[in-house]
């Protein structure tokens, strides 16, 4: 059975692997190999059992007859936690328990793809923890995460970047994007910043004052 490099005192971010689209075996074993904890919803148990991993937490609400028995020996040794709460996704009681055991960052794959209620409630979920965990969503086209108020990054030239309100944001300047921004707002179903590119190698600068502000590198 396959394992990942285990990092010590979790310095690297954990990885989460949900239950929309797979990704590349590519990006997987690339994040695989420097997470030092492995979490597989339970929705995902089957098919990541399919392709030889070896995981550290099998997480979620066990309903529809899950047979937990089953991976407790096949995953030996594999910490079970058990999340009943229908208030919470899955991937968000995964996101709750990393907080609770002090763990800054993590990676999502599995997360886009397959039912678009999933993929737009994985993504747009992530905001609520703002200041709790840093949170980047993979797959094999983009790379998601919430900005701060003050972002700084070094891209490629033409590297495709779209910016994505969650509501409505406010105070947006930008540095070094082809569509510039200067002090300008961005609303959810009027206005995004959808496949904007960096005009230059070199640092691209993005603010914003008010709101949550996604950003999605995409790769075609």
């Amino acid at each position: 059975m396959s394992s990942h490099h285990i990092v010590r005192d979790d310095q690297e971010p954990a990885l989460i692997i949900a239950n929309g689209a797979e990704c590349s075996s590519e990006l997987l074993g690339q994040l695989l190999e420097w997470s030092p904890l492995v979490i597989v919803l339970d929705s995902a148990m089957e098919r990541v059992s399919k392709l030889n991993l070896k995981v550290d937490v099998l997480l979620g609400d066990f309903d529809r007859g899950f047979d937990v028995e089953y991976y407790k020996e096949n995953q030996f040794p594999i910490e079970i936690v058990h999340k009943p709460d229908q208030n919470k996704t899955d991937l968000e009681k995964a996101f709750d328990y990393l907080i609770e055991r002090k763990i800054p960052a993590v990676n999502v794959v599995w997360a886009t793809g397959k039912r678009a209620d999933h993929t737009i409630t994985n993504i747009t979920n992530i905001i609520q923890y703002r200041n709790l965990l840093k949170i980047v969503i993979l797959d094999d086209h983009s790379k998601i995460f919430q900005l701060p108020a003050e972002f700084k990054k070094w891209y490629t030239a033409n590297t495709i970047i779209s910016l994505i309100p969650i509501g409505k944001v406010s105070g947006i300047t930008t540095e070094n994007l082809f569509y510039s921004l200067q002090n300008d707002e961005l609303i959810i179903g009027e206005k995004t910043g959808s496949s904007n590119h960096v005009s230059k190698d070199g640092i691209v600068t993005i603010n914003h004052e008010q709101g949550n502000l996604l950003l999605m590198e995409c790769f075609d």
